[in-house]
């Protein structure tokens, strides 16, 4: 019987660090590049750089940049009881709004955004 146990801990503890060694092959991606907001959504990174007048969203594929030409992105920010809804235009490695935005600390954000000829992806951010 502790022969089972002592086999049980070890087959346990070679599976557990295997995930954590695997989880580790995507860890950059949760990295921002360019200063924002970073959220993961099925092995793509989508990060939001948002300040008072321009909102930019840079999409990568395993740290590779997605092209973003035709795509567009419709963005919800929530700051307290304010909600403001943008729509969101490719330019040059980005999706980007220029405008006038409530981005604080603590403000949600919610993207729909359609990249050219893929299924629209709803991502969602908390600012800092």
């Amino acid at each position: 019987m502790t022969m089972n146990i002592a086999r049980f801990l070890a087959i346990s503890s070679l599976a557990l660090s295997g995930a954590a060694f695997a989880a580790g092959d995507h860890a950059d991606e949760a990295k921002p590049r360019h200063g924002g907001v970073v959220t993961v959504v099925k092995d793509v990174s989508y990060e939001l750089v948002a300040a008072k007048d321009a909102l930019a969203i840079h999409i990568s594929d395993h740290g590779k940049p997605v092209d973003v030409s035709g795509a567009t992105a419709k963005l919800t920010l929530l700051s307290g009881t304010a909600k403001q809804e943008v729509e969101m235009k490719a330019n040059g490695p980005a999706l980007e709004a220029r405008g006038s935005f409530e981005t604080g600390p603590g403000t949600k954000a919610v993207a729909q955004v359609a990249l050219k000829g893929k299924p629209v992806q709803s991502v969602r951010f908390t600012l800092k």
